[in-house]
């Protein structure tokens, strides 16, 4: 069965840390593009995506110095580290993959055509 599947969500305060990872099971990641998303109540938005190399990567520009992207192909494996969390931050998280091996990647989710099922993360004292 080919999915992904998130963990590492949970509760923490404002300020706190977390570090969510995304498994891949019955299909290697080495020629996907992966991307995080979010959604709280409305429209999901992209947070961060890395490219199929790991040399790439983008991320939406409230996150930007607090959370990293990052990948281990050797253990079929993404990862977002989120540092001084904001109650803004809290959503569902979901990562998705899609097959593209270029020096790019994309924070659009119609690209995406692999999902995981979602980790709540939610920031609060």
């Amino acid at each position: 069965q080919l999915q992904l599947v998130e963990s590492g969500g949970g509760l923490v305060q404002p300020g706190g840390s977390l570090r969510l990872s995304c498994a891949a099971s019955g299909f290697t990641l080495d020629d996907y593009t992966i991307a995080w998303f979010r959604q709280a109540p409305g429209e999901r938005e992209g947070v961060s995506c890395i490219n199929s190399s790991g040399n790439v990567t983008n991320y939406k520009e409230s996150v930007k110095g607090r959370f990293t992207i990052s990948r281990d192909n050797s253990k079929n494996t993404a990862y977002l580290q989120m540092t001084s969390l904001k109650p803004e931050d809290t959503a569902v998280y979901y990562c998705a993959a899609f097959r593209f091996r270029q020096a790019m990647c994309f924070m659009s989710w119609w690209r995406y055509d692999r999902w995981g099922q979602g980790t709540q993360v939610t920031v609060s004292s």
